[in-house]
Parts: C-alpha cells; sequence; structure tokens
C-alpha cells in the first residue's frame, strides 16, 4: 500500500484521460468509421445529400469521385467525401 503513496497525485489525470477517451475519442472514431464504411457502398442510382446540402442521384462514380445529377438534369462531379447521408438505404 505504501507504493500508491507515489501514485496518489497521478490517480485523477489518469482517471480523467480514461473517461475522456470514453466519452469523446471512442465515439468519434466509430462515427468516422461508419461514415466511411457508408460512402465505400454507395452505388449508382442511390439518392443522397452532400455535405454543402447538395440532393441529387448518383448517375456515375469511380474510385474517388462521383457524378451527381440534381433534380433538373444537372450533373456535377464530387469526391467521395462530400457525401453526407444517403436517403435510400434500409
Amino acid at each position: 500500500m505504501e507504493g500508491l503513496g507515489a501514485l496518489g497525485p497521478l490517480i485523477p489525470i489518469i482517471l480523467m484521460f480514461v473517461i475522456f477517451y470514453f466519452m469523446l475519442i471512442r465515439p468519434q472514431k466509430k462515427r468516422q468509421q461508419q461514415v466511411q464504411q457508408m460512402q465505400a457502398d454507395l452505388q449508382k442510382g442511390d439518392k443522397i445529400i452532400t455535405i454543402g446540402g447538395l440532393h441529387g442521384v448518383i448517375h456515375a462514380m469511380d474510385e474517388n469521385t462521383i457524378v451527381i445529377q440534381a433534380e433538373d438534369g444537372t450533373k456535377l462531379t464530387y469526391d467521395r467525401g462530400a457525401v453526407r447521408e444517403v436517403l435510400n438505404q434500409e
């Protein structure tokens, strides 16, 4: 028990880092993995919303970019990372 005397002042700091990890870092990493999986699973014909708020349908895609067709027929090219949400996922 005498060995804990030297660790006494460090215990609150260690406890703070553990709480910080479980409340902030871990949930953020989990959300980031979900977003990356959603962007990897994109398919032609998916209705999407970009981070800029553009609503459209995926018209074409390659490894890093997608072509989004807006409601008026306009086709715009975006990076896959610009997709915020897929609307027609089950």
